[in-house]
């Protein structure tokens, strides 16, 4: 008789069983009684929903081959910096055994599971109001402020134009007419020599939650806001992240009115200088650039039916409203 296990077929993707995460996951935390653990939804990693009887929280696994295990330590060390200092993020909760993290032997390969609290209140429905958007700009800002001071060992890619540009294009171009290739690259060096000369120094340097937006951000009844999802962050420029809040804002239809909000809420806190207000339009497509990549490689793995010519056709379109001189600014 044929062993099973000579049978089994190598795997990209699994999905954990919410019975085996309550036993050999949410059993190493202090949580209490666990009373659910259900499967939540799939992004860039799994996201679970724990209840027991003291809390709820989430619990992420990391999915194989898109962050390294330096990749989640930094991020997770972050929050807990940035939790310790008092700024409103859900910060990951430690094991008994004192760890941020616990590693998971996928038949995939090793995945990394992270306890987090779970952010008060919810995302806001349809646009963000004028207050919420407003203390969202303020937030930010404190947390660039606050990130100035935050030093870590653990090796993460920097959000440099190397990696959001050249990087995200040798995963982009094998896909595009030749056309459109020659237009990419194109706007590429355009944006490279607009940002040329832009420091890499205090402040304008320093931590980046690497994916503002109001789904990643939970209000309570005062508006108040918890941010959470930082699979993206790293040290980059404050006024990419600025970038990358606009081009989710204009790809969302959110108002200007919204997102001039934001922009005066931040700046109440951290005013910027003139030649970052100037770059936020370069960084803005640095950004959409950067997001078709992360796109396009989780449909390879995860959806391959949305790469037709549709998916590319209107990245294209969008990189060229957001190069024109017409389109909404800040």
């Amino acid at each position: 008789m044929r062993s099973l296990t000579a049978d089994l077929f190598p795997v990209l993707y699994s999905t954990i069983d919410p019975r085996a995460i309550v036993a050999r996951i949410l059993s190493c935390y202090d949580l209490g009684t666990v009373r659910n653990c259900q499967f939540w939804c799939r992004g860039l990693s799994d996201v679970y929903l724990i209840e027991t009887d003291r809390a709820a929280y989430v619990l992420r696994i990391s999915h194989w081959d898109w962050r390294s295990q330096a990749d989640i330590d930094f991020e997770l060390a972050l929050l807990n910096f940035l939790h310790q200092r008092g700024l409103p993020v859900a910060y990951p909760l430690k094991t008994e055994a004192g760890k941020l993290s616990i590693v998971i032997s996928a038949p995939e390969g090793d995945r990394y599971a992270a306890l987090f609290t779970y952010a008060p209140g919810g995302v806001p429905i349809g646009d963000l109001s004028i207050r919420q958007a407003t203390r969202l700009g303020e937030t930010l800002a404190k947390v660039h402020q606050a990130g100035l001071e935050f030093d870590c060992t653990f090796d993460r890619k920097p959000l440099t134009l190397d990696y959001l540009l050249n990087d995200s294009w040798s995963e982009i171009s094998p896909f595009l007419q030749l056309e459109d290739q020659a237009y990419i690259e194109a706007a590429i060096e355009q944006i490279k020599f607009a940002l040329k000369n832009f420091p890499r120094s205090a402040p304008y340097w320093g931590i980046c939650w690497g994916d503002p937006h109001s789904g990643n951000t939970h209000f309570n009844e005062a508006d108040q806001p918890t941010l959470f999802d930082f699979d993206q962050c790293g040290f980059g420029w404050r006024a990419f992240e600025l970038g990358k809040f606009r081009q989710v804002a204009l790809s969302t239809g959110i108002s200007r009115r919204v997102r001039e909000a934001f922009l005066q809420g931040y700046q109440s806190v951290s005013p910027l200088k003139a030649f970052e207000l100037e770059a936020i339009s370069a960084f803005t497509q640095t950004a959409h650039i950067w997001m078709w990549s992360i796109c396009l490689t989780y449909a390879l793995r995860h959806n391959y039916s949305r790469l037709d010519e549709q998916f590319f056709r209107k990245r294209v379109e969008q990189l060229k409203q957001l190069k024109s001189p017409d389109w909404q600014m800040f």
